[in-house]
């Protein structure tokens, strides 16, 4: 902003300073009235409406999957993009701090005075660049399926392997149709279309690690192993 500029700027300030009302008591009035009605609106809901309250919480269920609200969805989904747990501060707490911090500079650095979009590309499009990425990020997030729970459409027969899978934590590690998790472990919705039965139940018995083994499980519950191995053997 050279000389020129300034002085007409600082002209159409004092003339639309002149032009104006003090921030004291008229912003505040109009402000604090706002807040005021918005308060009453809140406790007036809240006396004649009441709080949603949700069932009581069961410490003992298996089945419960946490989400978390739809404005940390992004979040949410980031955390599923980035696997090796020693960089999961990255997404947890390095990427949004950074983007806070240059929230907060962006008054500091930007100081040019062209407000017109056409005019500031590098601004728009990291703009552009960061609404599209959160968006996208927010609705795979909410397309989600849940990690505990397996959603993929099979027989009735197999259903009960089906629960078994599900309550031993597969997804943990491996996918199952949209559910469940891309890694460590291999995909697991056409397993048994890549591996017979017999090799399945191998698999399971002496696993590769980090895998834990289900040699416990076929000692303890064979119905139950068997399930299991019944189960993922459909999975074509």
């Amino acid at each position: 902003m050279d000389q020129r500029q300034r002085e007409q700027y600082l002209r159409e300030y004092g003339i639309q300073k002149a032009k104006g009302k003090p921030f004291f008591p008229y912003a505040i009035l109009k402000d604090g009235t706002m807040a005021c009605i918005t308060l009453a609106v809140i406790i007036l809901l809240a006396v004649f409406l009441g709080a949603e309250i949700g069932p009581k919480a069961d410490p003992t269920t298996t089945s419960y999957t946490p989400r978390p609200e739809w404005y940390f969805f992004f979040l949410f989904e980031l955390l599923r993009v980035i696997k090796p747990p020693a960089i999961v501060f990255i997404a947890t707490i390095g990427i949004p701090t950074v983007c806070m911090i240059l929230l907060i500079l962006l008054p500091f650095i930007d100081r040019s005075p062209e407000r017109h979009p056409a005019r500031r590309p590098i601004a728009m499009v990291t703009a552009v660049t960061v609404i599209a990425l959160m968006t996208y990020l927010t609705v795979e997030g909410a397309l989600a399926g849940a990690p505990g729970k397996i959603t993929l459409k099979t027989a009735a027969q197999y259903t009960p392997g089906k629960l078994v899978a599900a309550e031993s934590g597969c997804q943990g590690c491996h996918k199952i149709g949209e559910n469940g998790n891309s890694g460590p472990g291999p995909n697991l919705t056409q397993i048994g279309a890549r591996l017979p039965r017999n090799a399945i139940a191998r698999t399971l018995i002496n696993p590769t690690a980090p895998m834990p083994s289900f040699r416990a499980l076929k000692q303890k519950d064979p119905q139950k192993f068997n399930q299991l191995v019944d189960f993922l053997s459909s999975l074509r």
